[in-house]
């Protein structure tokens, strides 16, 4: 059976190496707009679902695995930010403060389909401007929900996790671990 990640993230990419030996990469093309009628949980369960979808019509017969991560705090979900400025917006947002970290996994194969979602809750130090632009500076905002990465210069804006560190990177590599067997 082959394995394929539907995703183009290096992060999840490497994660998922660390319990899957051989697998390939296929990325999903989706529309990611977040929709005002969508609870974080829904959305980011919707996205992870879509993707393996997506890539599973083209592979039917190989296990797909979708994912996704989203932000949320304030009852507003955090996607990637579209600029620089959004990321500011963001990160300001979340400074002194504590959020939610989504991630979902939806695996398919055949008929079958399996799914979780991992909640993981984040508390920021209280960030300056400057902390923040310094932050922005090392463009490690790009293409990450609530405009950071827990795993790299990101984690010294955090002050505090509860919950499954990988999910916050991306793939919770221990749920995953779990899903895989129903599979073979």
């Amino acid at each position: 059976m082959t394995v394929i990640l539907a995703s183009q993230s290096p992060r999840r990419r490497e994660l998922l190496g660390r319990i899957v030996s051989d697998f390939e990469i296929v990325p999903a093309a989706i529309d990611e707009e977040i929709k005002s009628y969508f609870t974080a949980m829904d959305y980011v369960l919707e996205m992870a679902t879509q993707k393996a979808k997506h890539v599973a019509t083209k592979y039917p017969n190989d296990l797909v695995i979708g994912c996704d991560t989203i932000v949320a705090i304030d009852n507003e979900i955090l996607g990637k930010p579209k600029s620089r400025e959004d990321g500011f917006r963001m990160l300001k947002q979340l400074s002194g403060r504590t959020h939610k970290v989504y991630t979902s996994v939806v695996m398919m194969k055949d008929d079958q389909e399996s799914s979780a979602t991992v909640p993981a809750t984040v508390e920021f130090f209280d960030l300056t401007d400057e902390e923040i632009n310094h932050y922005l500076d090392s463009d490690e905002y790009k293409d990450k929900a609530g405009a950071y990465g827990i795993q790299e210069q990101g984690a010294l804006l955090v002050k505090s996790i509860q919950g499954d560190y990988y999910s916050i990177m991306g793939l919770p590599i221990a749920t995953v671990y779990r899903m895989l067997p129903t599979f073979d």
